[in-house]
């Protein structure tokens, strides 16, 4: 249960991204004060005067702030959902104000790399050791030891819609499973648990890759058969990385792994699916990322996948092939032929 401590405090969200508001919305639900934490005063502001966040009204307990000091000394809950290339930052500015009483539950699905990129190449080649998960970087950079993470099938737009879906609260603690599932869990929000927190960060980090994948094929009109062949072999490639960076192959037959990767496979909500559509159609992936409102963490992903896949020997053709396209070394058609002809490994290896 939540300490009586805790349910009298309000519950702080750090970043009013589409996410990030659809979660406090949540949380406001259960007659919870929420600070919902946004990165200028000009949109805090906003958001309090138009009571709209992302297009969608805001719960009459969320109060918009840019005062990080103020959600650190007032919370001891508190959800960072902002992107991954932001997230070490936002925790070194946060830091000062957060305690070793402190649960922190992130909604960031990307990895950090915190290396200089210019020690890398053949002789230092990128290792697990370069790149973090948010709850790494939590740890990292703060005093805080009770954290968590949540994944799932959680598109943004339809959680505001207030249609049926779930999520997993992953961590090493029970209580913060506990805390997490108290306080997000109603009627039409299911909260799973799981303590196998790094594999459910993993789940939540590799689908966004084959996502854009799938995103391609709609793009192309190859059809549904097409689409589904490619996520039961993206699939497969998610459980090999995974299983090499320290993850359970069983997390990804999971609600944050196979239902995760369903949604944002099939979905034009989803970010990353709406990268590869855009690649198929012909448009650079430049141009596609400066004209998206929200960040595409699969872009990012793909691009760290692919070294570390070639440092840990293991092959991975969708993610090579995708970071061919990105890099214009390869057309989307050529990529999908090629694809075609490439021999997949047939079933999943739980050992």
């Amino acid at each position: 249960m939540v300490s009586k401590s805790t349910s009298n405090k309000p519950i702080g969200v750090i970043g009013a991204g589409s996410f990030g508001t659809a979660v406090a919305n949540i949380l406001a639900e259960k007659n919870q004060q929420v600070w919902l934490y946004a990165r200028t005063p000009g949109k805090a502001e906003a958001i309090n005067e138009s009571r709209t966040s992302n297009g969608y009204p805001i719960h009459e307990h969320v109060t918009a702030t840019h005062d990080l000091e103020q959600v650190g000394r007032s919370c001891d809950v508190i959800f960072p959902v902002v992107p991954s290339a932001n997230f070490r930052e936002l925790m070194k500015d946060l830091s000062p104000y957060l305690k070793p009483y402190h649960i922190l539950i992130h909604g960031t699905k990307g990895f950090d790399l915190n290396v200089n990129r210019n020690k890398i190449d053949d002789q230092n080649p990128l290792t697990r050791e370069h790149v973090r998960t948010m709850s790494e970087v939590i740890k990292e950079e703060s005093s805080v030891v009770r954290v968590g993470c949540l994944a799932g099938p959680n598109l943004a737009r339809e959680i505001s819609e207030k249609k049926p879906a779930a999520t997993v609260v992953a961590s090493h603690f029970d209580e913060v499973i506990r805390v997490g599932q108290n306080l997000l869990r109603n009627d039409r929000f299911l909260i799973y648990g799981s303590n196998d927190l790094i594999g459910i960060e993993l789940c939540g980090i590799l689908k966004n890759i084959i996502a854009v994948g799938a995103g391609t094929i709609a793009g192309l009109g190859l059809g549904e058969n097409a689409k589904a062949l490619f996520i039961s072999r993206g699939l497969v490639e998610m459980v090999q990385i995974g299983k090499a960076l320290g993850g359970n192959a069983q997390a990804f037959l999971s609600l944050a792994g196979v239902g995760d990767l369903m949604a944002t496979s099939y979905s034009n909500l989803s970010r990353n699916f709406t990268v590869g559509t855009r690649l198929a159609k012909g448009e650079s992936i430049d141009d596609i990322i400066s004209t998206m409102e929200e960040v595409a963490e699969g872009v990012k992903t793909i691009k760290i996948i692919n070294e570390l896949a070639q440092t840990y020997s293991v092959r991975c053709p969708i993610t090579e092939t995708l970071n061919r396209i990105i890099h214009k070394e390869m057309t989307v058609d050529d990529a999908h032929r090629y694809l075609m002809k490439f021999p997949f490994r047939a079933e999943i290896d739980f050992d």
